[in-house]
């Protein structure tokens, strides 16, 4: 599977994920259990440039780390971290700009 693909895909699937979370239809544990997967789907495809090649992916990879970070569970107790996450959603769908702050690296092995 090429880079590009892999974005698109998971950045559909985070968007979905993301807002079941927010909308409380799926447990936030299934957010961190795809955050998880798809990091470790990515150490295999040896990606050495950790550049993203658009704002797509750049914004997916922001997305990456704050959950990773922060947990999925902090979309229900801090208002801020579920603004942002909005925020980039709606650059996923095309209902928002470029999100403030945005800085997202693709992890290198």
């Amino acid at each position: 599977m090429i880079i590009e693909q892999f974005i698109n895909e998971r950045v559909r699937q985070m968007t979905s994920y993301v807002s079941a979370v927010i909308e409380q239809t799926i447990h936030h544990t299934e957010l961190d259990k795809f955050i998880l997967d798809t990091m470790e789907e990515w150490a295999s495809l040896n990606v050495t440039d950790e550049t993203p090649s658009n704002a797509q992916e750049r914004v997916f990879w922001h997305l990456m780390h704050e959950v990773s970070l922060h947990g999925a569970q902090a979309l229900h107790q801090n208002l801020f971290f579920k603004s942002e996450m909005n925020t980039c959603l709606d650059f996923f769908n095309g209902k928002g700009s470029y999100p403030i702050d945005c800085i997202g690296w693709r992890p290198i092995a």
